[in-house]
C-alpha cells in the first residue's frame, strides 16, 4: 500500500488526538481513487518539482510522490508538519519530501523551484493562496488545485456571466484557467456541506509590468465593489470623478456604460493605459 484509504486516516487523525477544524480548512481525502485521478489530471511527471499547500495528513502528497515528484509541502499545522514525513517514510520510504512548517500567506521562497502546484486548498483561504502563490513564483508554470464548487467555477468564469468577478479576472493576467471536473463531497472526512470541483492552471506571459498589474487590479477591485453600477461611476472613486472616469473610458474604447462584468482583464489593462482626454 503507498496511499491512504478512510481506516488510515482516522488512525492517523486518532494518532495525533486531531479534530478537524473549519477554521483552517481541514477537510481530508479519504479515497485513494481520487487521488489519483487529481494527480493524473495535474499532469505531474516524474522528477518534477511540486509544491502543495495544506497536505494535512498526506492522502494528496502520497499520491504526487508515488507519480515520480519530489514534494514541497506547506503546512501550517504544527501536528499535521511533524507527522507527514513519519507517514511517508513509512508507505513510500524513496520519496523526496520537504515540509514547511509555516502559514502559507506568509511564504515568499520555496525551496527547489517547484513548477507546478497542486493541492486540495483550505476552503476559507482558496483564492487568496492561489493568487499568492501563482503571483509570487513564476517558476510555477501550471497548476491543478480542488477548492469549493462556486469559488472554483468563479475562478474559470468567462466575461458576462453571473459568476465572473474580481478572482476570475485576476488569476486571468497570470494565464489560462478552466474546470477539470466535479469531486463529489463524500470523498472526505469529515464531508463537507459542499461539492468540490478541479481547476486547471497553465501559465501565459503577463500582459503588463508589475505596474501595471497593481493599477489594473486596484480598477477590478472599484469595478466590483459596486458591480451593478456602470464603471463610470464605480471607477471614478480611483479616477477622480465620473467625468474623469468618461474620458478615461472613452480614451481606452470602453464605454462608460458598462460593468465591470463586462470586461476582460486586458479591457482594464487598455483603462490604465490610456491616457485622459
Amino acid at each position: 500500500m503507498s496511499l491512504l484509504g478512510p481506516a488510515e486516516i482516522r488512525d492517523l487523525a486518532a494518532l495525533l488526538d486531531l479534530q478537524p477544524t473549519k477554521k483552517l480548512g481541514q477537510n481530508f481525502v479519504i479515497d485513494a481513487n481520487t487521488v489519483r485521478r487529481i494527480v493524473k489530471a495535474s499532469g505531474v511527471t516524474p522528477g518534477e518539482s511540486v509544491v502543495e499547500v495544506g497536505p494535512g495528513l498526506g492522502s494528496l502528497t502520497l499520491g504526487i510522490l508515488e507519480a515520480g515528484a519530489s514534494v514541497v509541502a506547506v503546512e501550517i499545522d504544527d501536528r499535521l508538519a511533524g507527522q507527514l514525513p513519519k507517514t511517508v517514510a513509512l508507505l513510500q520510504p524513496d520519496a523526496e519530501l520537504t515540509v514547511i512548517l509555516q502559514d502559507a500567506m506568509t511564504i515568499t521562497e520555496l525551496p527547489g523551484d517547484p513548477t507546478a502546484l497542486v493541492a486540495n486548498l483550505p476552503y476559507n483561504i482558496s483564492v487568496p493562496v492561489l493568487l499568492h502563490f501563482i503571483e509570487l513564483f513564476p517558476n510555477i508554470d501550471k497548476a491543478l488545485v480542488m477548492v469549493q464548487a462556486e469559488v472554483g467555477q468563479r475562478i474559470a468564469a468567462e466575461p458576462g456571466s453571473k459568476i465572473y468577478g474580481s478572482p476570475s479576472l485576476k488569476a486571468a493576467w497570470y494565464g489560462r484557467w478552466s474546470t477539470a471536473g466535479m469531486v463529489s463531497r463524500q470523498v472526505f472526512w469529515p464531508v463537507p456541506n459542499v461539492d468540490s470541483i478541479l481547476v486547471r492552471f497553465a501559465r501565459a506571459e503577463q500582459p503588463g509590468t508589475e505596474a501595471e498589474r497593481r493599477a489594473t487590479f486596484a480598477l477590478i477591485d472599484a469595478a466590483f465593489q459596486q458591480r451593478r453600477k456602470m464603471l463610470r461611476q464605480s471607477l471614478s472613486v480611483v479616477l477622480g470623478d465620473s467625468a474623469a472616469a468618461s474620458a478615461r473610458l472613452d480614451a481606452a474604447g470602453v464605454a462608460p456604460t458598462a460593468r465591470g462584468e463586462e470586461l476582460t482583464v486586458l479591457d482594464f489593462l487598455r483603462i490604465v493605459r490610456a491616457e485622459e482626454v
